[in-house]
């Protein structure tokens, strides 16, 4: 079957639009590469802006060596925030998800541009406002949560949502890599995690999707939200269900879900 990108990216955007489950797109086009998906995940992208809901940010999946290993990759995947992903209480409706997870992270706020290839911590420091607690949903547009790399790539990372905290802290106010987070459902722990679990540090996951995007010509822009990748595993979620994430020293961030 002859491959149109444009036609694969409209039907993902509709499934996405409507929270309506689809098979693999690999299972029609089994010869699709990643620089593939990337493009169909940036024609989606141009589709939102063309609605009125424009690119916010980015975030960074598969950052830990354990999800990397599972997919069989070498490196994380990233995808892109609009601006109707980012949550404006915390209460996360389920109309239009089909099967949501959540996972504690933080987000990288910029302050000025960050461009080109090579960039390292130090780069992304001084590029850096503030840091904040996250949390974000996930929901896979793919029948059972179950994709390949190039699947999840061209389904935007499965991006579907996520919460910011109202405190800011300075990215000077803590070792980020040795803090721990504990994640609980319906106020029983799920899951624990470090700071480190996300590529060594979460500075270096900004670093590594600046030099990822780099290829594409890309760069991230000052007022931009960046999430980092997830400290645990994530947590399935259901209407009812009331999530509580434990951030060492920062205090806490709520979510509860409703119809």
């Amino acid at each position: 079957m002859a491959m149109d990108l444009q036609e694969i990216a409209r039907h993902i955007d509709e499934h996405q639009q409507q929270g309506r489950e689809m098979d693999k797109v690999t299972l029609s086009y089994p010869s699709l590469k990643v620089e593939d998906a990337y493009k169909i995940q940036k024609i989606c992208m141009e589709e939102a802006a063309s609605r009125g809901d424009s690119l916010i940010g980015w975030k960074m999946g598969l950052t830990s060596a354990a999800k990397q290993k599972m997919v069989g990759v070498e490196e994380p995947i990233y995808g892109r925030l609009t601006s109707s992903m980012e949550m404006n209480s915390s209460v996360l409706s389920m109309e239009g998800l089909i099967h949501p997870k959540v996972e504690p992270e933080l987000a990288f706020i910029l302050k000025k541009d960050l461009k080109g290839e090579n960039i390292r911590p130090r780069d992304v420091w001084m590029a850096t406002e503030c840091v904040l607690p996250a949390i974000e949903v996930i929901d896979s547009r793919y029948r059972n949560f179950s994709f390949t790399l190039e699947d999840v790539v061209a389904d935007n990372a499965s991006s579907t949502k996520f919460l910011l905290g109202d405190q800011a802290f300075s990215p000077y106010e803590k070792a980020w890599d040795k803090m721990g987070v504990t994640i609980l459902k319906n106020g029983e722990v799920q899951h624990e995690g470090v700071g480190s679990d996300v590529l060594g540090h979460p500075v270096r996951s900004v670093a590594e999707l600046v030099n990822m995007l780099h290829k594409e010509d890309l760069g991230l822009k000052a007022g931009m939200v960046v999430l980092t990748g997830g400290f645990t595993e994530a947590v399935n979620v259901e209407e009812g269900d009331e999530i509580l994430v434990d951030y060492e020293g920062l205090g806490t961030l709520s979510m509860s879900l409703s119809k």
